[in-house]
C-alpha cells in the first residue's frame, strides 16, 4: 500500500458543540479525523468500522468499492462506509481529504456529493487548514463538510394512529354531554384540523357527523331494549324525544 498521510489532525483545542442544529449529533460519536494524504502506484486494500469520506485534490485514484469501481478524480469524492473493503492505487501519484469519522448521519447521505463545488471550495480550505496549522474545530469542520456534500432526506414523521374503538367508548360514555370536534382531537391527541382530516379517511364523514352517528346508534338500542323515548334522548344527548324521534324516521336501522 502506497499512501502517506501528509497531515493527521486539524488542531483541536477548540472543542465547543455546534452553534447550529443537524442530524449528524456528532457529540455521541468519536472526535472526527481529518488528514492529507498521497496514493502512489503501489496498490493497497483495506477495510475500516467507520466511514471513511475521500476527496479529491490532485491527481486520480482508482478504487474497487465492494466489487465496484470507483474513481476519485481532483475536484470529486466518495464515502466509504464501516466495514465496506476498498482496494486503491493511483498510476501516477493523488492527493486526497480524508475524513475518518463515526458519525452515522453519513449513511443517510448520498455516497457521492450532491453539491460538488462547494464541497471543493470547502475540501481545500480543509486542506490548507491542516497543512498550515490553522486553528480550525474538527467537529465543526466536519459538520460543514457534511453539509456541503448533500441534504439528509427528510425525517420521516410517524403517523400517530387512532384507536377508533378506544375513542368510540370514549365518546359514547358522554354521549349526554356537549361535544365539539376540538374534544375528539384532544383526546386522540391531534390538532383538530389533522383530527379532522383523519376522520373522513377513516370514518368517511366529520368528527360531529360521527359523533351523531353514535349517538342514533346508542338511542336505536336503547329503544330496542325498552327504554322510553324520553329516557333515550336524555342518555344520549337528543335536545327532546321529538327530536330524538324525527333522528329515527330520518335513518331507520339497516
Amino acid at each position: 500500500m502506497s499512501e502517506v498521510n501528509c497531515a493527521v489532525h486539524l488542531h483541536t483545542t477548540v472543542a465547543r458543540p455546534p452553534p447550529f442544529a443537524d442530524n449528524l449529533a456528532m457529540a455521541k460519536h468519536a472526535p472526527p479525523k481529518w488528514s492529507v494524504r498521497s496514493y502512489g502506484s503501489s496498490p493497497g486494500s483495506h477495510a475500516h468500522d467507520h466511514f471513511q469520506v475521500l476527496w479529491g485534490l490532485d491527481g486520480c485514484l482508482a478504487l474497487e468499492v465492494e466489487g465496484k469501481g470507483a474513481t476519485i478524480a481532483a475536484g470529486s469524492g466518495l464515502v466509504i462506509a464501516p466495514n465496506e473493503r476498498h482496494d486503491f492505487e493511483s498510476k501516477y501519484g493523488s492527493r486526497c481529504l480524508v475524513l475518518d469519522a463515526t458519525d452515522a448521519g453519513w449513511a443517510a447521505r448520498e455516497r457521492m456529493p450532491q453539491f460538488a463545488h462547494a464541497t471543493d471550495l470547502f475540501a481545500r480550505f480543509i486542506s490548507e487548514a491542516i497543512e498550515n496549522q490553522l486553528p480550525v474545530d474538527p467537529h465543526h469542520a466536519a459538520l460543514l463538510f457534511a453539509q456541503t456534500w448533500s441534504a439528509l432526506p427528510p425525517a420521516r414523521r410517524v403517523r400517530r394512529e387512532i384507536d377508533w374503538p378506544e375513542l368510540a367508548r370514549w365518546v359514547e360514555s358522554r354521549l349526554a354531554s356537549p361535544l365539539a370536534a376540538a374534544d375528539l382531537a384532544a383526546r386522540a391527541c391531534l390538532g383538530e384540523s389533522q383530527f379532522r382530516a383523519r376522520c373522513f379517511e377513516a370514518q368517511g364523514c366529520s368528527p360531529m357527523q360521527w359523533v351523531r352517528r353514535l349517538r342514533l346508534e346508542r338511542a336505536r338500542l336503547l329503544r330496542a331494549a325498552g327504554m322510553s323515548v324520553a329516557d333515550a334522548a336524555a342518555r344520549t344527548g337528543y335536545d327532546s324525544p321529538s327530536a330524538l324521534t324525527a333522528a329515527l324516521r330520518r335513518s331507520p336501522a339497516r
